[in-house]
């Protein structure tokens, strides 16, 4: 996609919007399934979070790739999208047991992080396959506000509560088939990444009967010209080969797995905003689009940072420009930021905008969240309509009635 398809795109469906490439999306997935080329068995599983569209669900399971589930409702709308139950992994976190059963029901591989739901489950469904998320207290990526692996994360099971993780499958005999690590996002030193997974093949030593060993995600992309990023054709290798030597210590084939939202994703997206306002103040001038943090939380939230593109004027003379929305809140996109010079009506376009954008986006300020539209194969296809007034109030019971009795009974007195 060019900018001027991307200005194309604003004008036929009108903004904010946000925009996808499949094209991109496909380039990713092919360039992680070569990266580890060398492993017999490799399975992809799209992390749903990251962008939950049913659309893109589709793409992704055209493409092969199974999925990964943290809620009943994106196992659901796996299942709807197509993908066979065998194909889903369910990696929730703090959900009641009848939760994890009710997946289970549906056929899904479940993946349990805690040794309360570990025991409780086994004890009722010793049957039933089930893989172990692991805590390596391991912190691979820099960010501590998106890092799952350390020492006092809420998430997987931690390698000190191994014998009693052993116990616990031991007295229910239940049927382990799957390790599982996730150590957070923004993944830059392999080396850690290495070492993170020497526990769990350690951890996978403990269990005679595993079908695969999943690795996770985080890996870090590029978030503009230069950007750092993981190295995945280095970690193939080298956990390639580690992998593939670990089977054979083992003494079979195993399924090496991951499961990769933001690296499918994140670069095909893009937000389409317009400016409402130049507004010059006595030290900064900002630039306010006709949106905010209710469409795009990450800046706010994680201090995450997208590149900002003028592209009704990408030629323009650079300019500082604090970039901010219409929120009544401070929703700051970018501070002082260089940007080809912006007029009123303008269209900005902000990048890496396809994962844990439109997904945690909200109403807040009772505002719009905008529609999603696909670039497949060099045309542009709506895949979520924009929100109404009438989507806004939906669900909402107006009682009325209720206080125009009140308010009867106050005027006879």
């Amino acid at each position: 996609m060019n900018h001027s398809d991307l200005l194309q795109v604003a004008r036929d469906f009108g903004d904010p919007v946000y925009v996808y490439d499949a094209e991109k999306i496909s380039s990713q997935f092919n360039r992680l399934t070569k990266a580890f080329s060398s492993v017999p068995q490799l399975r992809l599983n799209y992390a749903v979070k990251a962008l939950s569209n049913i659309s893109i669900l589709r793409l992704m399971h055209s493409m092969g790739s199974g999925l990964d589930t943290v809620s009943l409702q994106e196992v659901r709308l796996g299942l709807m999208a197509g993908f066979a139950p065998e194909d889903i992994i369910f990696t929730p976190n703090g959900v009641s047991l009848e939760e994890i059963e009710e997946a289970s029901a549906l056929g899904v591989q479940i993946n349990i992080d805690n040794l309360s739901i570990l025991e409780q489950f086994g004890s009722k469904h010793p049957k039933v396959p089930v893989c172990i998320r692991i805590n390596p207290h391991v912190m691979a990526g820099g960010n501590t506000k998106i890092s799952v692996g350390h020492i006092d994360s809420k998430f997987g099971i931690s390698i000190h509560q191994i014998p009693h993780l052993l116990r616990i499958v031991e007295l229910t005999k239940m049927n382990i088939n799957g390790i599982h690590m996730h150590t957070g996002s923004d993944i830059l030193d392999i080396e850690v990444f290495l070492y993170a997974s020497e526990i769990l093949f350690d951890t996978a030593k403990h269990f005679p009967d595993l079908e695969f060993i999943d690795f996770g995600s985080g890996f870090k992309v590029p978030y503009k010209a230069g950007d750092i990023q993981t190295n995945i054709e280095e970690l193939g290798e080298k956990l390639g080969k580690r992998f593939n030597d670990f089977c054979k210590e083992y003494g079979r084939d195993l399924t090496l797995a991951f499961e990769p939202g933001k690296f499918l994703v994140s670069e095909a997206g893009h937000f389409l905003a317009k400016v409402n306002v130049v507004k010059q103040t006595t030290s900064t001038v900002f630039a306010s689009v006709d949106s905010g943090f209710n469409h795009l939380i990450r800046p706010m939230l994680y201090g995450a940072t997208h590149e900002i593109i003028n592209i009704s004027n990408p030629q323009g003379k650079e300019r500082f420009y604090s970039v901010v929305g219409y929120i009544c809140e401070t929703d700051t996109f970018a501070n002082n930021k260089r940007i080809n010079e912006i007029s009123e009506g303008d269209i900005l376009c902000f990048n890496n905008a396809g994962a844990y954008c439109f997904t945690m986006a909200s109403n807040y300020n009772s505002r719009f969240r905008p529609p999603e539209v696909l670039w497949y194969q060099g045309r542009a296809i709506l895949i979520r309509e924009r929100e109404t007034f009438e989507d806004l109030t939906r669900n909402q019971r107006d009682v009325k009635d209720l206080f125009l009795q009140k308010k009867e009974k106050v005027e006879l007195k």
